[in-house]
């Protein structure tokens, strides 16, 4: 009887284990000749689909940065220090985080990061609310950090969430341990993963857009044709409410450019929807 456990699989399994031998035996010459072999690894059995994908997500988080895979700042769910305590809960209901960046008289002024748990001890009592009395420091971090960097660092500080800044010091985007975890695991699905996106622009059979008032200033341009500048304002609300300078009520319009924004819902904090349309050249 042969004892030989290489014999047992054929000549072929023999080729496959002297082949990754080689490649182990010094430094792999270059990444796709590594992965090259992981995947000859996984065809010949030796390991399961779901570790050589975690395997190759291991690899590529070498090979990203946070720039690739953060939530650019239009998408970024923040609070004002000055909001009141009930407007905060209503964004946290409403957007399902359980942490917020909270700014100061700008965006690029970050106090701190709110977690959500915290405010349960302003909720149903008497105690005066102070945001500054529970914010987290804010981990800030340049857009040309690798993510396996970051996910050292989430590791040492144990922090989850950093923001993002570009090389003069505004805010760029947010990125958390989920994101950078997902480049190795693949989706992470929450119980808000399964909820549909709504859509901010629709375009209306008669001509004009119904847009909501928290589309970024990028794609109302990109599906409009306009070309208004995001430097100072990220959203077609706050654009559009800086023009009316005071909060417009429904039924309120402004020309703005060669676009006619007419507000079609609104409350008493914020505008939420305009039906814009081209004005008519002269």
């Amino acid at each position: 009887m042969n004892e030989d456990p290489g014999s047992t699989s054929g000549p072929a399994h023999r080729k496959w284990w002297d082949r990754l031998g080689h490649l182990f035996s010094g430094e792999p010459r270059n990444r796709q000749e590594l992965i090259e072999e992981l995947r000859t690894a996984q065809a010949n059995g030796l390991m399961s689909n779901d570790t050589l994908t975690m395997v190759e997500g291991a690899i590529k988080v070498t090979e990203l940065s946070v720039d690739d895979v953060m939530v650019p700042r239009a998408q970024i769910v923040m609070l004002s220090a000055d909001a009141p305590l009930r407007e905060i809960l209503d964004t946290v209901v409403e957007s399902g985080h359980s942490r917020f960046p909270v700014h100061g008289d700008d965006k690029d002024e970050i106090l701190g990061i709110l977690l959500a748990k915290d405010l349960l001890r302003f909720v149903g009592n008497d105690e005066p609310f102070s945001i500054g009395s529970i914010l987290r420091p804010a981990v800030l971090i340049p857009e040309a950090m690798r993510l396996n960097v970051l996910l050292a660092e989430f590791r040492h500080t144990r922090n989850h969430m950093a923001l993002v800044v570009d090389e003069y010091g505004g805010v760029a985007g947010l990125i958390t341990i989920e994101d950078v975890l997902e480049q190795i695991v693949g989706e992470i699905d929450d119980e808000h993963d399964d909820e549909v996106e709504p859509e901010l622009m629709h375009e209306q059979a008669g001509g004009g857009w119904l847009v909501s008032a928290l589309t970024p200033i990028a794609d109302f341009n990109e599906q409009s044709g306009s070309s208004f500048s995001d430097e100072e304002f990220d959203t077609v609300g706050g654009m559009a409410t800086s023009e009316f300078g005071h909060l417009p009520e429904v039924g309120e319009e402004i020309a703005i450019g060669d676009y006619l924004f007419h507000v079609t819902e609104a409350d008493d904090r914020r505008v939420q929807e305009f039906r814009v349309s081209r004005l008519a050249a002269e």
